[in-house]
């Protein structure tokens, strides 16, 4: 076997080796084709019959060849063959079976693979073979091809092999395969695909496609501007050129991430070259990841003009949370010299609207929710950076409650309370049930659904957070008082996402179970029928556990565990 494995594709170089026969001597052609023919079953190689020619023509023995060819025939596929039909009638299933050989040649394959060699094969044959197109038809085969691409990414044949595959329908599954970036072709249906994906994804799993669709278009550079000016085109279709703008933002949000200037793409994407001197001020910021008073002072002048530029220039996500970082993260040291610009450019950036220029219609510019929303944002802030205790903050609940009907002002109140909330001492010090800062998020999830996730990563976060300064009783206070809020968020309609945790955390076993018990009994109090199959399949194995809800029967058909069991099992097919 190690002699098979070691020989691979040695008849690869075959049309070399015919050129070169007319300036070596017949006896040298000879003894290279015996060199072959002594070699294990090569009988059964692709090559056989051109090294018999060439052999043949150099005057070669019949006789010979045979004796060589019988002698060295092990028939190792044969007895592969063989042993998989023995396996077969001692009672191991066609399936398994068929997985053993596969993976064993999938190992070897990866093991020995040669890219130079491999790229003989159309030297050799001139054109793609038979067996290559129909090998693309087993997944097994294609995994193979994706596992090689990643590892020899100038191989001519498997670049070919993978624009066979994405061809024949299977992009879908290359989305994260790096050679498909150098084909237009290959890369033009994967970037469709993905695209397509993330559109049709729900809202909570669509984190996922998000991912896989930015590291296949950060893979280079050229694969980063190709992708993110086929979405701006796409960004301005009527119907979901809204989220496809989305997915440009994560796209960039994923660059920057990893360590990748793309300011000048970003700005140039924007149109930011209409407007000089507002790309001047932008530029330095975003490449820095910070602020700074003089550029802007720049964008300041520039929207507080006639004739701003277009209010699309400040929406960039980067720009948006340094700003909101700025005015509401505890600490940040603003001057006040300056304060009224920051808030003015994120007013302006959250509450104008623009009508584009069409025909002879001028660009319009809508300031209606200007000064409230800059009003806002202004009595937020103070209260925010004010230092205020708990009590101090009861006082301002009218307030905040008044302007967190803003979204930026809620999205500012929620990186504050991220902030104080994850202090180390907070809730050692605190002697309220429920913390006025998380009450506070009650109202935000209440009024903006766009920030429900972000609310339960927070709650997540602080629910899996070690307490040491606490007591065990007190930490189990803690986290019902934590689960409250998370059933609140699910009143509000972030139902699936919190369903999914409190299950992923009882699949794990790593919290407690009265805590799981107490999720369960809070929820059978808020909810009736009709019920989603999504949340039958995910809330009734919690409640059919007896370990969960044995203690909460009452062996009579009216309490609440007996009848939504009674209600599923009616009206649902469970698997």
């Amino acid at each position: 076997m190690e002699e098979f494995e070691t020989r691979a594709w040695d008849d690869a170089q075959e049309s070399d080796l015919m050129e070169d026969d007319e300036v070596l001597s017949p006896t040298d052609v000879q003894t290279n084709c015996l060199r072959q023919f002594s070699s294990t079953d090569f009988i059964m190689e692709p090559g056989i019959f051109s090294t018999l020619k060439r052999y043949f023509q150099a005057g070669g023995n019949p006789e010979q060849v045979i004796e060589m060819l019988s002698e060295n025939y092990q028939a190792v596929a044969q007895m592969a063959n063989l042993m998989a039909e023995w396996l077969i009638l001692a009672g191991a299933s066609i399936n398994d079976v068929q997985a053993m050989v596969e993976n064993h040649l999938k190992q070897m394959i990866l093991k020995t693979f040669d890219p130079k060699k491999a790229d003989t094969i159309f030297t050799e044959e001139g054109d793609a073979p038979a067996w290559l197109t129909e090998l693309i038809e087993h997944s097994t085969w294609r995994s193979v091809v994706y596992k090689l691409a990643e590892e020899f990414p100038e191989c001519l044949m498997l670049n070919f092999t993978i624009k066979l595959i994405s061809d024949a329908g299977f992009q879908g599954e290359i989305t994260s395969i790096s050679t498909a970036a150098q084909q237009i072709e290959v890369f033009s249906r994967i970037l469709k695909t993905s695209t397509s994906t993330f559109l049709q994804s729900p809202e909570d799993t669509r984190h996922k496609a998000v991912v896989e669709f930015a590291k296949m278009a950060c893979h280079g550079q050229h694969t980063y501007i190709y992708a993110q000016v086929m979405l701006q085109i796409l960004s301005q279709e009527a119907k979901g050129g809204h989220n496809i703008r989305r997915l440009q933002q994560e796209i960039t949000k994923y660059a920057i991430s990893n360590g990748h200037n793309v300011t000048p793409i970003q700005l140039a994407l924007n149109g930011a070259m209409v407007y000089p001197r507002a790309a001047q001020a932008l530029a330095p910021m975003l490449a820095r990841n910070a602020l700074n008073p003089a550029d802007i002072t720049v964008l300041f002048k520039l929207y507080s003009s006639q004739d701003p530029p277009a209010v699309e220039l400040i929406r960039i996500p980067q720009l948006l949370e340094l700003l909101i970082d700025a005015l509401f993260k505890p600490g940040s040291k603003v001057n006040q010299e300056h304060k009224g610009k920051y808030i003015h450019l994120l007013a302006y950036s959250a509450s104008v609207y623009e009508t584009p220029k069409k025909g002879n219609r001028p660009r319009q510019i809508n300031k209606d929710d200007l000064k409230a929303t800059q009003q806002s944002i202004e009595k937020v802030h103070n209260i925010c950076q004010g230092g205020k205790s708990a009590m101090e903050l009861i006082a301002e609940i009218n307030t905040l409650y008044q302007c967190i009907r803003f979204p930026v002002v809620s999205v500012g109140l929620v990186r504050w309370i991220e902030c104080v909330v994850k202090e180390p001492s907070y809730f050692k010090l605190c002697t309220e049930s429920t913390p006025t800062h998380l009450a506070l998020l009650d109202e935000v999830v209440s009024i903006h659904p766009l920030l429900h996730s972000r609310v339960l990563n927070l709650l997540v976060e602080l629910f899996e957070s070690e307490f040491q300064d606490l007591e065990i009783l007190e930490q189990l206070e803690l986290r019902k008082m934590l689960l409250d809020r998370m059933v609140n968020l699910l009143s509000r309609g972030c139902v699936l996402p919190v369903m999914k945790y409190i299950k992923n955390c009882c699949t794990k076993g790593d919290t407690d179970i009265s805590l799981i018990r107490y999720f369960v009994r809070e929820v059978l109090e808020i909810v009736a029928p009709p019920y989603t199959v999504e949340f039958v399949q995910l809330f009734l194995p919690l409640v059919e556990n007896e370990d969960i809800t044995g203690s909460m029967r009452m062996n009579t058909d009216s309490d609440l565990v007996t009848e939504f069991i009674a209600h599923c099992k009616s009206n649902y097919y469970v698997v």
